[in-house]
C-alpha cells in the first residue's frame, strides 16, 4: 500500500530524480518561467515553493539550506534578494501551472510553470518600435 507516499517517480531512480528536480528548480527560479511536462511541473511546484518560503525567512541558516539544494549561487542570491521580498506578504501559492497542450513528438501533456505576478508580456518587434517612434516624432511636429 502507498500510504502517505506523495512523490512521483517520474520513471527514474532516486538519485536521477533528485538531480532532475534540483536542475528544474534552479532553472525555474533563474528564469521565473519554464516549459516542461505536466507531471514534472507538478513535482517541481512544492520544492520551488519551499525554496521561496526559505527566502522569506532570510537568515543565514535558510540561505545555506537553499545553497545545499540549488546549483547556482547567483540563483540563490536572486531568490533571497528579489523573489523572497516580492512574496513577503503572500502566505503561499507562489507558483502557477498552465497546461499548453500535447507535445508534437510524443503527445505528452506540456505545461508552463511560472511565478505568480510574472505574467507573460508580448515582445514588440523592431518594426513596431520604429513605427511608434516615427509616429511620436510626427506628432511633435
Amino acid at each position: 500500500m502507498r500510504h502517505q507516499v506523495k512523490s512521483t517517480r517520474l520513471g527514474r531512480g532516486s538519485a536521477q530524480r533528485k538531480a532532475l528536480l534540483r536542475s528544474l528548480v534552479t532553472s525555474f527560479l533563474e528564469k521565473e518561467r519554464i516549459t516542461t511536462t505536466h507531471s514534472k511541473a507538478k513535482a517541481v511546484k512544492p520544492v520551488a515553493e519551499k525554496m521561496i518560503t526559505l527566502a522569506k525567512k532570510n537568515t543565514l541558516h535558510t540561505r545555506r539550506q537553499a545553497l545545499s539544494y540549488i546549483y547556482k549561487k547567483t540563483v540563490v542570491k536572486k531568490l533571497f534578494e528579489d523573489i523572497g521580498p516580492r512574496f513577503m506578504e503572500r502566505p503561499g501559492g507562489y507558483t502557477r501551472i498552465v497546461k499548453i497542450g500535447p507535445r508534437s513528438g510524443d503527445g505528452t501533456e506540456m505545461a508552463v510553470i511560472e511565478l505568480v505576478g510574472t505574467e507573460f508580456k508580448k515582445k514588440t518587434k523592431k518594426k513596431e518600435k520604429l513605427s511608434a517612434k516615427a509616429k511620436a516624432q510626427a506628432a511633435k511636429k
